[in-house]
């Protein structure tokens, strides 16, 4: 009250003080970062350490196990897990919420230092990142040429490209994905080994003492102090060719050349990608935690013609899978919708007031309030995303409740005759507190946000941020500019002199002000207005149709409202026993990401014509007029850039993994075109498994890591217990008609030859283990495993490895592997002397949870909820019996996610209706006026559950918070509704007539608000805009629940009011004895003391 007066008093201070907040506000949303999610936080480090070559079996055994016992002594850890392939282990740790991660980050950098020591010899330092939403890839910066291979493209990307990225502020990137690393190659030709009766480690040898980093020195001669560098590296790559390889008792000298052949090439081959089916090589574009997605790629996209002068003219730079437009889309769809809003609000002040000027300062605050949120977002370091969009979103449909019932007071003085700023300011006066009270239980609705903790605190307490700066600006905005703009621009319809007398008579007191008032508010709710027609207008009689109808009902209050209740919260429980639950909603978008599968150990040739074969088919269905954007990765990625399998986890040659983009009209379902692929990839080869997995950055977030919405974890000690349950379980899943692509997640039928050395032969033959490995290793693989050795490309200044190998499609049966020579000299013995050979299979990936030996089941879901799928699958695995001793099964990544975001809010919304209860006792001083103000809660629950079932919604994060926004909307007309309807019985002591006249005062502005914010949020609920089917459930929610609640509203509540307050006392429950109004007021108190 005191503020309304101030702003009344001083209304120039008031206008500076709101544009100085619209003058800061507008370049905080011009310099406000923009981004797609909120800072999540996420508690979770990666630790990604490569060792070239080693089994499956030995980096869990040397590297995870280690770890793991080391990070024992990391305080806040919550779980550890592994994954461990040829030549690399991904460990991910999750903290609990609350862990400071900068000093987990350092305590698991220190130990991993610690731990280093029990290493293999070789073994290089780990990679350590965190994992944020900001880690993830929001774009590729593609490379593509017709006469490059991609091998020469990634040296390209990492050299000139990824160097650039230092001028782009807060651009991250990940090493290039698309080949291997440049490397000078020494290919070896095991014939001509044999003809000269040489080893593969004498080449070796050769290399290491023929090419050697020394330091230079220095020699003082004269006055000059010179630098003597020496040629022990090699200058060119052709010198490679004429290092000489001599032999013991010979007089002529061997060259390199003369059995090898050697080429600027690159390392063994290990992995590639393919955009748009050719192969190509490409960046991953992050951000930094704190930079913003729209601005890192809006720079990005400046500087990539700078960046493409300085490649050679047959590289090309395109940006692909940009996911900032998402954002921007969406910013431009709140701006339209704000606008549809506030237009929409002024139609109906004026259609309902007839008010154009009314009408206007609706649709001036309305921006005004939404610009100031805006301004202390950015002030308390929030940005622009999903969920604050969402919130502002909301906060429009609040913000027109907000308006429309201060202007529409303001009228209902203006026909009590008052003069303009009288009726301004006792029509500000008598709402400032109920609005308070609205406002304090929007907020309180919102509340609990600031006690969730993991991923459901940080995505929704960014939206009731957003709600809650809107509200106070709003309120704030309604107490001060609202009665000033009013008194300036809004026009009273009475006549001054008709209250002439009343003017220059002696002033009435505060008490008669009041008391006129309301008598004044009793005369309006049964009067008839006449328009200057003479006649009785629309809105006239639609009320007294809805106040014939109230009296209809009144008698039978009783019945009514009981069956209300009962028939609501029964419906209510049905409704929410029977709908389906999701985190988020389902998007029938126009991309997906595929994960393609070949038996165990395919040859990425064989994979790479498989995938060709199958994105053209994905072209086939799709048809012509939809064109088909991919971008693939066919194997492991090298294992120089180990931080790359943070982002996209490949087991092996055998997978593929694609990213499929569709442009031009996509009208078809996108579940119904999966199941198409799914049949088309069995044309292509009946032993092709597929899985679809998130693409969405919301999903991806959300799944914590799980490639598909199922995702079951087998541990325990047996692990032939695992696999026999696991596959069990694949079987029993597989007869569940929701779930497609059900699979084991890792491989466990790698082939392997086994190459058993007989180690008393090899004795007897003068050679010992290390001289077989070595000669073995560079022939089947690499001699960088064993002795590194690098060179200087002059030109540029960058340094490669230097390797010897034998080509990989000369070593291709076992004859061949059987005849490498082990001595230097002699044509014997050779591998086949002192080793046999056996087929067999081993793990291709072992995982670990701890220590304990891991599977995943993994499955996709086809027309049907995650909650339903969910609970299927729990029911699957309990139709299995009892599990093996020792054996744990558990759902992990999006379904526990989803357990703990809706457990979170609805317990949210639980607690937020307990404290707005108990606050609305402390304001009436009475439970049952409480109780009565929330009888309407179950009509919104029931409206928005009616409306999303009957649409085929779920219940998810969208339409969570439209529901909470339209319990707060409901209960804001009913603390008006009810407040009038009070203070009238107080006066009258006749609860059944006030609920009516409060009911007929109150009719007005709840229809407007409703309608207002019901035809808001309709495009919002078809779902238009960008990201429509994202949005969409929080539009219906609020229709659903508005709609409802308006019904209950006018016909419930008061029935309600008069049944609950009929026989109550209009005594004050004051207990101090002197006050007036308590029943135990003792006059002159005083004297008795």
């Amino acid at each position: 009250m005191e503020l309304i007066r101030f702003a009344l008093r001083k209304p120039i201070t008031i206008l500076v003080l709101v544009l100085g907040l619209l003058f800061f506000g507008i370049k905080a949303v011009n310099s406000i970062k923009i981004d797609i999610f909120p800072q999540l936080d996420l508690p979770v480090l990666y630790v990604s350490h490569p060792h070239g070559g080693y089994m499956p079996e030995q980096m869990e055994a040397f590297y995870a196990k280690p770890y793991v016992n080391i990070f024992l002594f990391v305080n806040g850890i919550k779980q550890i897990t592994t994954k461990n392939i040829q030549g690399l282990m991904l460990m991910k740790i999750e903290f609990y919420p609350g862990t400071d991660m900068a000093q987990a980050a350092a305590e698991v950098s220190a130990f991993s230092n610690r731990i280093q020591v029990v290493f293999p010899p070789g073994s290089n330092p780990p990679f350590i990142i965190r994992f944020d939403a900001s880690t993830l890839p929001v774009a590729q910066l593609v490379l593509s040429s017709d006469r490059r291979t991609n091998n020469e493209l990634l040296d390209i990307a990492n050299i000139y490209v990824r160097s650039t990225f230092t001028s782009i502020p807060g651009l991250v990137s990940s090493p290039p994905n698309g080949g291997s690393s440049r490397t000078v190659v020494i290919s070896v030709d095991p014939k001509k080994l044999r003809e000269y009766n040489l080893s593969p480690d004498q080449l070796v040898e050769a290399m290491r003492v023929n090419n050697i980093t020394t330091p230079s020195g220095n020699i003082r001669i004269g006055d000059k102090n010179y630098i003597t560098p020496s040629n022990t590296i090699l200058e060119k790559v052709e010198d490679f060719e004429n290092i000489p390889l001599f032999k013991e008792g010979d007089v002529h000298n061997l060259y390199m050349k003369d059995v090898a052949k050697v080429e600027d090439g690159a390392d063994i081959v290990t992995g590639y990608a393919l955009v748009n089916g050719r192969r190509s090589a490409y960046l991953n574009i992050a951000k930094s935690a704190d930079a913003s997605t729209w601005d890192v790629l809006q720079n990005l996209k400046k500087n990539i013609p700078g960046i493409q002068e300085q490649l050679p003219e047959d590289v090309k730079l395109t940006l692909e899978f940009d996911q900032s437009q998402y954002v921007v889309n969406s910013v431009e769809s709140l701006v339209h919708e704000g606008i549809i809003g506030a237009i929409l609000t002024g139609l109906m002040v004026f259609l309902f007031l007839g008010d154009v000027r009314g009408a206007l300062i609706v649709i001036l605050t309305i921006p005004t309030s939404i610009i100031i949120s805006v301004l202390f977002l950015n002030l308390f370091g929030q940005t622009i995303n999903i969920m604050t969009l969402s919130g502002l979103a909301l906060a429009i449909g609040i913000l027109v409740d907000e308006s429309t019932v201060t202007i529409e007071n303001i009228h209902q003085h203006f026909d009590m005759g008052k003069p303009k700023a009288l009726a301004i300011w006792h029509a500000c006066k008598e709402i400032a507190f109920p609005k308070l009270l609205i406002l304090l239980c929007i907020l309180a609705v919102f509340a609990p946000a600031f006690s969730m903790v993991g991923i459901p605190g940080s995505l929704f307490l960014p939206l009731a941020l957003a709600i809650g700066f809107s509200m106070v600006a709003s309120y704030f905005l309604s107490q001060t500019f609202v009665p000033v703009l009013a008194n300036w621009i809004m026009k009273t319809h009475h006549h001054p002199e008709e209250k002439k007398n009343s003017i220059t008579s002696e002033p009435p007191t505060l008490e008669e002000e009041e008391e006129e008032t309301w008598h004044q508010k009793e005369e309006m709710a049964t009067r008839e207005d006449i328009n200057q027609d003479g006649k009785i207008d629309m809105f006239e009689r639609m009320r007294q149709r809805y106040l014939s109808t109230l009296d209809k009902m009144m008698p039978y209050k009783k019945p009514i409202v009981s069956i209300y209740l009962v028939v609501s919260i029964l419906l209510v429980g049905l409704l929410v026993a029977g709908i389906g639950r999701d985190v988020l909603p389902k998007v029938d978008g126009s991309q997906f990401q595929l994960r393609m599968r070949l038996p165990d150990g395919t040859r990425m040739e064989k994979t790479e014509l498989e995938t060709i074969k199958l994105l053209d088919g994905i072209q086939e269905l799709v048809g012509d007029d939809v064109k088909v954007v991919s971008s693939t990765y066919i194997g492991l990625h090298p294992q120089t850039y180990s931080i790359n399998p943070v982002f996209l986890w490949m087991q092996g040659p055998h997978e593929a993994a694609m990213m499929v983009a569709m442009e031009g009209e996509v009208d078809f379902d996108l579940d119904e075109l999966k199941d198409q692929i799914r049949a088309k990839a069995k044309q292509i080869n009946p032993q092709m498994r597929l899985s679809f997995e998130p693409i969405e950055l919301t999903d991806k977030i959300l799944s914590q890591g799980s490639p598909t919405p199922i995702e079951v974890r087998l541990s325990g000690r047996n692990k032939a217990n695992n696999r026999e349950y696991a596959q069990k379980l694949i079987d029993r899943l597989k007869e569940l008609p929701i779930l497609r692509d059900v699979q084991l997640g890792q491989s466990v039928n790698y082939p392997t030859i086994k190459i058993n050395i007989d180690r008393q032969k090899a004795a007897r033959l003068g050679i010992d283990v290390q001289n077989v490995s070595r000669s073995l290793i560079a022939s089947i693989s690499s001699s960088r495993l064993v002795e590194k050795n690098t060179w200087i490309d002059q030109k540029i200044g960058n340094t490669y490895s230097v390797q010897i190998q034998v080509p990989e499609g000369t070593m291709n049966s076992l004859h061949e592997l059987g005849e490498i020579p082990l001595v230097r000299n002699q044509a014997r013995p050779i591998l086949s002397d002192i080793a046999t050979f056996k087929e067999g299979v081993t793990e291709g990936e072992i995982n670990n949870l701890g220590t304990m030996p891991m599977l995943t089941v993994t499955a996709n879901l086809h027309g049907v909820d995650l909650a339903t799928a969910a609970a299927e699958v729990d029911k699957a695995i309990a139709d299995l019996g009892e599990l093996p001793r020792g054996l744990s099964v558990d759902l992990i990544g999006m379904s526990s996610t989803l357990i703990e975001t809706l457990a979170s809010l609805e317990s949210g919304l639980v607690v937020a209706i307990i404290v707005i209860f108990l606050m609305l006792a402390a304001n009436f001083q009475s439970f049952k006026v409480s109780g009565v103000v929330l009888v309407t809660v179950p009509a919104v629950l029931l409206g928005s559950l009616v409306l999303l079932v009957s649409v085929g919604s779920t219940l998810n994060l969208q339409s969570y918070m439209g529901i909470i926004m339209s319990v707060g909307v409901s209960i804001s007309n009913a603390v008006l509704l009810i407040t009038n309807a009070e203070e009238l019985r107080i006066r009258n002591g006749n609860a059944l007539l006030s609920a009516k006249e409060a009911a007929s005062l109150r009719m007005r502005p709840i229809v407007m608000t409703a309608l207002a914010m019901i035809v808001g949020m309709i495009p919002m609920a078809i779902g238009f805009g960008e990201a429509g089917d994202q949005t969409s459930p929080l539009g219906r929610a609020v229709v659903g629940g508005l709609a409802a609640s308006t019904i209950a509203a006018l016909f419930i509540l008061p029935l309600t009011f008069s049944w609950a307050q009929g026989k109550t006392s209009t005594q004050s429950v004051s207990l101090d004895p002197e006050d007036e109004e308590s029943i135990h007021y003792v006059p002159h108190s005083h004297a008795h003391s």
